[in-house]
């Protein structure tokens, strides 16, 4: 029988079964995860096969529509809370990482009670830094930074993704990327799921600041992963207008402009910044 310490849910959609392989089987590396719960938003089951990776471990879920990706792997942490786990993993399916990744993210956890998130160190797959530690965006820099201004963009993403910080430090930051989120469950009674209004996007940065305001969300750069990250609304036009409607619906939720709780978080985060400097 397996440690009830860690399940992960991956959400799929007509991904590439090599790639989905790789994710599953870092995974599965680690002894301390007792289920990968594979939520399948596909319009056929053909990723089924996925099972045979670890008839054990694995469960197999077909949705028989989109759920969207909160949705989704809301179905997973519910089945982990279920389950008695004491760790979630929200983990992406172009993500790959070595072994004993998870197992230094865990004893981080064990020793640090008061955070309920962390993330470690994203790296291309070609081995450059994903800036994935972001600040809680304004408005204008969400959609400022998508305007055919090569320096506007640049000067915004500089801020946004804290390029001032080295990315070598542990650090407690508001808003942490959604391709791989370790979570103590415990938290989720407190903070809730993912909202469900989000079919895809800003979920994740929902998520992280709804988790950062009880809770410490850590990034741990003691450990690497590697994450194939496309940025497809920028050539996908539907998956724009679901960025679009997205942040429409995060922006009715915290506020157009007066957002306080993001001015307490990001000005907190540029003090740590400043002080590790």
């Amino acid at each position: 029988m397996y440690k009830k310490e860690l399940s992960v849910s991956l959400v799929m959609y007509c991904n590439d079964i090599v790639e989905l392989t790789l994710a599953i089987n870092s995974a599965l590396k680690s002894s301390l995860v007792g289920k990968v719960y594979l939520i399948d938003n596909s319009p056929t089951n053909a990723l089924k096969k996925l099972i045979k990776l670890d008839t054990e471990r694995i469960v197999y879920l077909f949705q028989n529509s989109n759920l969207g990706f909160g949705r989704a792997h809301n179905i997973g942490i519910k089945l982990s809370e279920e389950e008695r786990f004491k760790y979630h993993l929200i983990l992406n399916p172009d993500v790959e990482f070595k072994e004993n990744v998870l197992e230094k993210l865990h004893s981080y956890m064990e020793g640090n009670l008061k955070c309920g998130m962390t993330m470690p160190k994203v790296l291309y797959k070609n081995g450059d830094l994903q800036y994935l530690c972001k600040k809680v965006p304004t408005v204008f820099e969400l959609f400022g930074k998508r305007l055919p201004f090569k320096s506007l963009q640049k000067s915004i993403n500089n801020r946004l993704e804290l390029h001032n910080f080295d990315y070598n430090q542990i650090l407690n930051v508001p808003y942490l990327s959604g391709c791989f989120m370790f979570c103590r469950v415990s938290c989720f009674h407190k903070v809730g799921l993912f909202d469900d209004r989000y079919f895809m996007y800003m979920e994740d940065l929902d998520l992280s600041r709804s988790f950062h305001r009880h809770f410490e969300t850590i990034f741990f750069p003691e450990v690497k992963i590697l994450h194939g990250f496309r940025s497809e609304s920028r050539v996908n036009k539907k998956l724009l207008k679901a960025l679009i409607i997205s942040a429409i619906k995060y922006f009715n939720k915290y506020g157009w402009v007066f957002d306080v709780e993001r001015r307490k978080m990001n000005k907190s985060l540029l003090e740590k910044i400043s002080k590790l400097n």
